[in-house]
């Protein structure tokens, strides 16, 4: 009784007040106390909808304390508070209540789902541009009809302009599936084309569902997909099948079923009739049980025979779940465009994915390449260069705890180490081996195998992060489909940095003239007053000193391990082979051919890389066969080598 005086009193006031003092939450609540205490699905939308019209500032944190099932109702009074602490609904101020009996309100799963759709048109146009994502991010998630009005005011105050062309993508995508008229649906539809995004293929994958159906003729007044042909389209066992599921043909009995059923009903020595000795043939079997489903003893069952009458008897077609003949002709239209769209952007990312492969490859493979093209020296541990490379960034992040500056000091540290190792090698082991092919390769082998070695007893055997700077995080978005990671262009850029870089060394310097003299003619080199062996020595550290800082490049997106370098000692080798030895546009060639045959066959064949590692070395082996020196051919040691 107290509590219906006061909710009176509350609405007497409230007739009676100035529009500043109509703002009242409470007094709104109180119209609708018992809804809000014990709200129920059914119930709840009547509240929501004076709340909504309300326009009432108070309402959006009211929805979500009471989502949150953070609203209590002192049972004396019948007055709604906030919980912990108490606090007052209008003004935010805290209460303090003597002998008050607090119950808190406990809204169900299916009211708080109301609930937070009607949150959703706040948080659309909230300051904060998270909440706006994540409310269109719900309405994406599970659209309906009566969002397409908020979501539409919602687009006028937008700020952000990748969001408000989300937004409206998101309003197409609802009326194309909830719009008033077929015009409006198939505007909304047309607005899709052009687009690759998931959400609005699925809109149009759920407009263009069907179901399948089984008919003696084609049904009048329904939007029939297609009609299916039996062979083509459809197979004589799932057009059975239907017919079965349909309830228009009886199923069929496997031969030992018909076995057992017959022996089950063995009477006197025979079957319905039929001695057990006269069973002996399918045909017979089959009659002696038509005869028992004939007397309700079994199900009945049909002949080959039976089946293909009983199924040239029937349509089989499709029908779209979609009345609309005009509005799934707009989808169907409007797909076949956006999966053409799909398919280009696919080829553009699969490009952009072989190039960055190809620059790693490029990078692993062009010391190599100098290497063996001036020296003729097959290098078996080039691939721990590669490591050495990794492991010098690791140890300059360290020291230097900021990761652009650490990563700036690693790449000429990293050549500087691996550059000096590269020439002790030479020195101490491999001018000893000249003209001494297998000794060469097998002395080069057993040192990859002391580095590995040597790693694991500085670094241990987990794998090292070497951390990439803040400003290469994520990835360059083209769209849904179409996308590259900051680290892959930066190596990209890096490669091409190299390659410029070597191209300069190589013919604008002393030192490349030399070590193209050499490259070519040797003998003839050392009679002009060059000193092949200091070449040797140059160029086996420059080589060297070039895959550390393919190591520095490769570990920011690699695991870095003593045994990262097996990882592209391979494929280094078949970059330099393919492209042509001791030829920089040979190794770019190769890298590039390598990367793009690699990443087409994983696309293919996405499921077992080593299945496509397997194809890709037999591609070249038989590349090989048929141009052994390589793309681009060198002339002279090289070449004869």
């Amino acid at each position: 009784m107290l509590r219906a005086l006061i909710a009176f009193c509350l609405l007497v006031l409230t007739g009676l007040s100035s529009p500043a003092a109509a703002q009242d939450l409470q007094t709104l609540l109180q119209t609708h106390a018992d809804e809000v205490a014990k709200p129920g699905r059914q119930s709840v939308d009547v509240v929501i909808d004076d709340l909504m019209a309300s326009g009432l500032p108070q309402v959006q944190e009211f929805l979500e304390r009471w989502q949150a099932r953070e609203v209590v109702q002192d049972e004396a009074t019948g007055l709604f508070y906030y919980a912990d602490p108490l606090t007052d609904i209008d003004s935010g101020q805290p209460v303090t209540l003597t002998d008050a009996s607090l119950s808190a309100i406990k809204p169900n799963g299916g009211v708080r789902k109301v609930i937070g759709g009607a949150l959703v048109q706040f948080q659309l146009s909230d300051p904060d541009i998270a909440k706006r994502t994540e409310a269109l991010n719900a309405i994406a998630r599970a659209p309906s009809g009566d969002q397409i009005e908020p979501l539409e005011a919602s687009l006028q105050g937008e700020t952000d302009a990748a969001l408000l062309a989300r937004k409206q993508g998101v309003v197409d995508m609802l009326k194309a599936r909830y719009g008033e008229t077929t015009e409006v649906r198939v505007a909304a539809i047309e607005n899709l084309a052009g687009g690759v995004s998931v959400e609005a293929r699925a809109t149009l994958n759920q407009i263009l569902a069907t179901t399948a159906g089984v008919a003696r003729d084609l049904p009048q007044g329904v939007n029939i997909a297609r009609v299916l042909t039996l062979g083509k389209d459809l197979t004589e066992a799932e057009a059975f099948g239907r017919l079965v599921d349909a309830g228009l043909t009886p199923a069929r009995i496997s031969n030992a079923a018909i076995k057992e059923a017959l022996a089950a009903h063995i009477d006197g020595g025979a079957v319905a009739g039929i001695p057990v000795h006269d069973l002996g043939t399918l045909d017979r079997r089959f009659e002696a049980y038509a005869r028992l489903a004939d007397q309700g003893l079994v199900p009945p069952t049909v002949t080959d025979d039976q089946a293909a009458a009983t199924m040239a008897q029937y349509q089989f077609y499709e029908t779209y779940a979609e009345p609309d003949a005009e509005v799934t002709a707009a989808a169907l239209r409007v797909l076949d465009s956006i999966e053409r769209s799909v398919a280009i952007n696919q080829t553009a990312d699969l490009a952009l994915d072989a190039i960055s492969l190809a620059s790693i490859y490029f990078l692993a493979a062009i010391g190599l390449a100098i290497i063996f093209g001036v020296m003729g020296v097959i290098n078996m541990a080039h691939g721990e260069f590669i490591m050495m490379g990794a492991y010098t960034g690791y140890v300059m992040q360290q020291i230097i705890p900021d990761y652009t500056l650490s990563l700036v000091v690693a790449l000429p540290v990293a050549f500087a180490v691996t550059f000096g190792a590269g020439v002790a090698m030479e020195r101490l082991v491999i001018r000893h081996l000249y003209h001494r092919p297998l000794e060469t390769l097998l002395a080069t082998f057993g040192i990859s195998i002391a580095l590995q070695q040597l790693a694991k007893n500085i670094f241990g055997t987990q794998a090292r992060p070497l951390t990439s700077p803040g400003w290469l995080d994520g990835a360059l978005v083209f769209n849904e489909v179409v996308q590259i990671s900051y680290i892959r262009i930066a190596i990209f850029v890096l490669a091409l940095i190299f390659l410029g870089l070597i191209l300069f060394i190589l013919n604008k310097t002393r030192l490349g003239l030399e070590v193209r003299a050499v490259t070519q003619n040797p003998g003839m080199a050392a009679s002009m007053g060059i000193n092949p062996d200091r070449i040797n020595m140059l160029t086996f550290g420059l080589g060297s000193g070039i895959a550390g800082i393919a190591g520095v490049a490769i570990g920011l997106y690699a695991k870095v391990t003593s045994e990262m370098g097996a990882d592209y000692i391979v494929q280094s080798f078949m970059t330099v082979v393919v492209g042509g030895v001791g030829n920089v546009w040979g190794t770019l060639a190769g890298a590039s051919m390598i990367g793009s045959l690699q990443k087409g066959i994983e696309f293919l064949n996405p499921s077992n890389t080593l299945a496509a590692q397997t194809y890709m070395i037999l591609f070249i082996i038989l590349f090989i066969q048929f141009r052994p020196k390589g793309i681009v051919a060198l002339k002279g040691r090289a070449a004869e080598a």
